[in-house]
């Protein structure tokens, strides 16, 4: 199955196939869209990581928001039950749609307050369960 070379101008691509043992879909570093895809979703739980993108003026390119918006589709089944830590990923995917917020996440107190809000959360669920 030939596939176009990855970028973040491909947000009109669909996602990527579901994984599977007899797939041919082409791997870039050893690794097929959907597992390189995963991996980002997931990083962007990390606020720090979120600040980072942003101090790097990631989040200024429009060809990197649109990506963003394309990642969308690991809110919905079937993605969905790939992710490990679905609420701090998908909540972070979800702000990162907000204009303001890919500009408020620059300060160190928000960064902060999300790490901080984020540990408190970990610690509940825990106590919970």
């Amino acid at each position: 199955m030939a596939s176009e070379p990855m970028s973040v101008g491909s947000s009109a691509q669909d996602p990527p196939p579901l994984p599977d043992a007899t797939s041919q879909e082409p791997k870039y570093g050893g690794h097929t869209r959907f597992e390189l895809e995963l991996e980002f979703v997931q990083a962007l739980g990390n606020p720090e990581y979120v600040n980072y993108l942003a101090s790097r003026k990631f989040l200024q390119n429009p060809a990197f928001v649109a990506y963003l918006d394309y990642l969308q589709y690991w809110t919905r089944p079937p993605y969905l039950q790939y992710i490990t830590y679905p609420t701090s990923c998908l909540k972070m995917l979800e702000l990162l749609q907000v204009e303001r917020f890919r500009k408020d996440i620059l300060s160190p107190n928000l960064t902060h307050a999300l790490v901080t809000e984020g540990m408190k959360a970990a610690v509940e669920w825990h106590r919970e369960g």
